[in-house]
């Protein structure tokens, strides 16, 4: 017969009084933390991370009619770590947000219409191509664009306004369906 891999596993609980400890406050510990989260998964898994820290701590605890307050305070500060340490909140929603056809990032393809758009902003008049590169190049406010240029923010906004429709039928630019 071979050894147990974990030491632990011929006595799973050298601490007796912490067996019996989550045998009866158990359940008025889960009430606490599911009061810390909103999902009952996470609340279990909240009071079995804060139980393994009370547990590594048996043998410091002096008092151990005070364990419901220590417990807690575990509670309260390991959900306090876990919600810094969240980056991403996650969001239950109906569809998926991931797109049904993955758009193929072909980097020819990618430069290939870089080049037809630039191809396509040179044939602009000056005027017109001076502003589109300010504002979408330069990534230049309207206001900006008119001060650069000496003209108003209305002038700014009907030659962009232009150029962008010319760019919109140039035969270069249009998909092929």
């Amino acid at each position: 017969m071979t050894p147990p891999v974990c030491t632990l596993a011929s006595n799973p609980t050298p601490y007796p009084s912490f067996s019996a400890y989550v045998r009866t406050r158990g359940t008025v510990l889960l009430r606490t933390a599911r009061s810390l989260t909103a999902n009952p998964c996470d609340a279990e898994d909240l009071l079995q991370t804060a139980l393994a820290k009370t547990y590594v701590a048996w043998d410091r605890i002096e008092d151990h009619r005070a364990l419901d307050g220590y417990v807690r305070r575990t509670l309260v500060n390991t959900r306090t770590s876990q919600w810094r340490k969240r980056k991403v909140d996650e969001f239950v929603c109906d569809e998926l947000p991931e797109t049904e056809e993955a758009p193929s990032s072909d980097p020819a393809e990618a430069q290939a219409l870089r080049d037809a758009m630039w191809r396509a902003v040179t044939r602009l008049p000056d005027r017109q191509r001076a502003m589109v590169v300010l504002r979408y190049y330069e990534d230049m406010s309207e206001v900006q664009t008119a001060e650069l240029l000496g003209v108003s923010v209305g002038t700014v906004k009907s030659a962009v306004s232009r150029a962008l429709g010319k760019l919109r039928e140039d035969p270069e630019l249009t998909p092929v369906r």
